[in-house]
């Protein structure tokens, strides 16, 4: 049977009860396209709603705690860390979010959720001056804790 149905076949949250605590960490990843005079902005602080980097800051590590909010089937978690990081290139901002919590069930969710809301809002501080950014690659990492193990996701090229 999988785990996110009932015996009627329709959706649940997943029993959690008897799983063991274990401390677990996720890394995700996103990346926001940019053009040079967009990144040129956001670089020297002149999108003119503000500092984009670091409202995209909070506004990764407020939607790691709010993820159950959002996606239906999450357990609420009790994260212990979460850290949004940015490294620039021409046109692109590669988003790295980390999430660490002490529980019962993996942060996944949590540290995706915090990528795409960091990108999201990168978007949304910066949509004046340029209509066409791109999100792409929203993607996990990292994981580690919980029975089923550590994962690592194979670089390319």
């Amino acid at each position: 049977m999988l785990t996110h149905f009932n015996e009627q076949s329709r959706a649940r949250m997943v029993d959690v009860t008897d799983k063991d605590v274990t401390h677990r960490v996720a890394v995700a990843a996103a990346t926001v396209k940019v053009n040079a005079h967009t990144m040129s902005l956001i670089k020297d602080n002149g999108i003119k709603k503000g500092d984009v980097l670091a409202v995209a800051q909070v506004a990764g590590i407020m939607a790691a705690k709010r993820t159950p909010d959002l996606i239906p089937m999450c357990h609420p978690l009790p994260i212990t860390a979460a850290d949004i990081r940015f490294s620039l290139t021409e046109e692109e901002v590669h988003i790295t979010a980390t999430v660490r919590c002490s529980g019962v069930t993996g942060v996944e969710m949590e540290a995706l959720t915090a990528a795409a809301t960091a990108a999201l809002t990168i978007y949304d501080m910066c949509k004046a001056v340029q209509r066409d950014i791109e999100i792409t690659d929203i993607r996990l990492m990292s994981k580690s804790g919980g029975k089923s193990g550590d994962y690592q996701r194979e670089q390319h090229g």
